[in-house]
């Protein structure tokens, strides 16, 4: 079972990811407030953290670089990132935050899925 840790603000984006990830190898929480995700991913350790790339006052891309700093800092967990983009050309953008994949919304349950898969695959200790 693949432990999911959602970062979004809005409820469609909270629905549609709850809705997608809905089969029984997924749990699901969220996190509508950036600034506690650090502290949050320390006590859960979540195998990948979902982020919204427009989220409170952060924003998915200092969000994504604050846990990879944390993680760095503290030897933390570090667990792998997707960004939930708002267009294509934010790809470039979580590509520079240092994140592991990154899909844009809306997406299918499927891409969804297969991308979440893919970072666990590519995950160390999820090979």
């Amino acid at each position: 079972m693949a432990d999911i840790l959602l970062v979004a603000d809005v409820a469609w984006i909270v629905n549609d990811v709850r809705a997608a990830l809905s089969e029984a190898r997924f749990t699901v929480s969220t996190v509508d407030d950036p600034r506690t995700v650090t502290e949050r991913i320390s006590q859960s350790a979540p195998d990948v953290l979902l982020i919204d790339f427009q989220v409170g006052s952060m924003g998915g891309m200092a969000l994504t670089r604050a846990v990879r700093a944390a993680a760095d800092t503290n030897d933390g967990v570090r667990p792998p990132v997707i960004l939930l983009l708002d267009r294509d050309a934010d790809a470039f953008l979580a590509g520079r935050s240092g994140a592991d994949g990154w899909i844009r919304k809306p997406f299918s349950s499927d891409a969804l899925r297969a991308a979440i898969d893919k970072v666990l695959a590519a995950a160390p200790d999820h090979s």
